[in-house]
């Protein structure tokens, strides 16, 4: 790196959901020099300061000489690039979430990249305690084997051990936050759990008649620009290992009825998930049996590491974050990429 011009950035996903967050932390630091936004499809929206974009497919065997060309000389690789759909075709997403990440890692180590920083996620987690002080980082990460997302996020962790044992001289980060929510991936996030023919002007409080109190229904959430921030820092400073990521409250029934002004009413999970069972087999919603599964049954996660070594802290609750997802639900809201496009109704 070149003092004088700061850091070079690449960052793979970078139109989703928390990769429009950390491109803009990023081009607001004045360490870095620039950032290079990798995607399938380019932005439609004004370029930021520093900020350039390319495309690439991960899920395609010929990425890999592209890669080689676009992570020549980079300081460091923030990897976010997912593939949540189709969850009835789980070939196709770990096509392009594991083969493609392996892709991604081994062009890190060719083009002698010094710093890779990794999404994993609180579903790399095996099953878990629901109550604070919650797991730190040596939690086991197997997972829940029936959930697609969980499976792809827990093998990549197993991956990712080799990796750092065979070349030391790569710093490596895993990341692994909540649930993460911003007003700007509002309508994405709607299409991936509740499909694209759910209007997001059904989903308001007032036509939500009662909040369902599962058994395990305790999990935590995250702004997306939070959790850039995290991703900025890993960047900046020296690093390794993984970093649990969270807002400070954990989430649960009681919070989301005093969020939508809605009753708690204590319902069986059989019930609830054999509903969701069927939607989804017919084809009614995306959001998969097994995903639900997991999130009864992920751990509270302590983030004490994030907040000692990286000097982290989320500046928004969980509140926060929950609230500004209800209204881009409400508005459409989207970012003017392909993946976070908005619409009401679509």
């Amino acid at each position: 790196m070149n003092a004088s011009q700061g850091l070079r950035v690449v960052v793979t996903g970078a139109t989703g959901n928390v990769g429009t967050s950390v491109v803009r932390a990023l081009s607001d630091d004045p360490a870095v020099g620039s950032v290079l936004g990798l995607a399938r499809r380019l932005p439609g929206h004004k370029p930021l300061p520093g900020v350039a974009w390319d495309t690439v497919d991960l899920s395609r065997p010929d990425s890999t000489r592209t890669l080689d060309t676009l992570l020549a000389g980079a300081d460091a690789v923030i990897h976010l690039a997912w593939r949540f759909q189709p969850t009835h075709r789980p070939v196709v997403t770990w096509r392009s979430n594991v083969e493609g990440s392996l892709r991604v890692f081994d062009a890190v180590r060719r083009a002698g990249v010094p710093a890779l920083i990794h999404a994993s996620s609180v579903g790399a987690y095996s099953p878990g305690p629901k109550w604070e002080p919650g797991v730190d980082e040596q939690w086991p990460t197997h997972g829940w084997p029936d959930a697609a997302y969980c499976r792809e996020k827990a093998y990549l962790e197993r991956v990712l051990d080799t990796f750092e044992l065979r070349h030391p001289q790569i710093r490596v980060v895993r990341m692994r936050p909540g649930f993460l929510f911003k007003e700007g991936a509002a309508s994405e996030q709607r299409r991936i759990f509740g499909g694209r023919y759910l209007p997001g002007v059904l989903l308001r409080p007032d036509l939500l008649p009662f909040v369902p109190d599962l058994e395990g229904l305790r999990f935590q959430v995250l702004h997306s620009d939070d959790a850039a921030d995290a991703y900025r820092l890993a960047v900046l400073r020296d690093v390794r290992g993984p970093f649990n990521l969270a807002a400070d409250t954990v989430t649960d029934a009681r919070a989301l009825g005093e969020l939508l002004d809605s009753r708690v009413v204590r319902a069986p999970s059989p019930l609830v998930r054999g509903a969701l069972a069927t939607a989804w087999r017919m084809r009614v919603v995306p959001a998969s049996p097994h995903l639900f599964d997991a999130v009864l049954r992920l751990p509270v996660m302590d983030c004490g590491r994030a907040r000692e070594e990286l000097g982290w802290r989320p500046v928004r609750s969980a509140s926060d974050a929950l609230s500004s997802f209800l209204r881009g639900v409400a508005r459409g809201e989207g970012e003017a990429t392909a993946p976070l496009a908005g619409n009401r109704w679509a």
